[in-house]
């Protein structure tokens, strides 16, 4: 079904299901700080994810696991001061919602307050459906994720496709229909067959977003730091990359440090 665009002037949780029944893609890219925000915002990207990616691209760690609370705020509100039409969605890090409700209420709260974000994105289904609720009976929109959860990886093991057996498959449909049912906006699906993706994505009403999880779903999501080129060492299929932002930037630092060796920068118009 071919309906006209509707043009958003701010994107709202609202707006994510109107353009799912509309049959629009939704955009979707990560960013962590001020710059990079206002120009994914200003290229309108519909979503923008402060993921606990920002763990692995920003800080250098091996899992999503380290960043805390506070530097999850902080990254937050670097973003939020930059936008101007996308909705901002804000990773709960590990630790600040899975094992007390009221805790995972305290961390949405803080994070609404102290970052202006307007959304978070919680990792889980049936086991953290409490903390899920609190959060929602506080008037907080809750987008879900499922399939390869990043912070759940020691219990993994790997990063390898998940729900691949009928049974994993089924836990992971019957997760996603009990998000909807809670009340969650829209809902991450990363790194499950494609086909298992779009049957989750036609067997719900709320949007589905997909990240190495095929083109049947609702949109999709990256992190800008890959899609870029800026992280020349992560390849995995589902990745396109979009620049060689690694090999231009080392190419342009270089040739700047060349120049200040050589006293050619700055020259006799570079000064005052």
């Amino acid at each position: 079904m071919s309906v006209a665009k509707k043009d958003y002037k701010r994107i709202t949780t609202k707006s994510l299901i109107e353009m799912k029944a509309n049959g629009e893609k939704i955009s979707m890219l990560t960013a962590y700080d001020y710059t990079m925000a206002k120009i994914v915002d200003t290229a309108g990207i519909d979503v923008i994810l402060v993921g606990d990616s920002a763990s692995n691209v920003m800080a250098g760690h091996e899992t999503t696991l380290p960043i805390t609370l506070d530097q999850m705020i902080y990254h937050a509100s670097s973003v939020v001061r930059a936008i101007e039409r996308a909705l901002v969605v804000v990773d709960l890090p590990f630790g600040s919602y899975q094992s007390d409700p009221k805790e995972a209420l305290r961390s949405a709260i803080r994070i609404m307050k102290e970052s202006g974000g307007h959304a978070v994105k919680l990792e889980g289904g049936k086991e953290i459906k409490d903390s899920i609720k609190k959060i929602l009976n506080a008037g907080i929109p809750v987008m879900g994720h499922l399939g390869l959860t990043p912070q759940s990886i020691y219990k993994f093991g790997t990063y390898t496709v998940r729900a691949k057996e009928e049974e994993e498959a089924e836990k992971l449909m019957e997760d996603a229909k009990l998000l909807e049912k809670l009340g969650c906006f829209a809902l991450v699906l990363e790194k499950i067959p494609a086909h298992l993706a779009e049957k989750v994505a036609k067997s719900i009403s709320i949007p589905v977003i997909g990240i190495g999880a095929g083109g049947g779903v609702d949109g999709q999501v990256l992190v800008i730091h890959d899609m870029l080129g800026m992280n020349n060492e992560f390849s995995p299929r589902f990745l396109r990359r979009y620049m060689n932002l690694y090999e231009g930037m080392t190419t342009a630092i270089s040739q700047y440090v060349a120049d200040v060796k050589s006293s050619d920068f700055p020259n006799a118009n570079e000064q005052y």
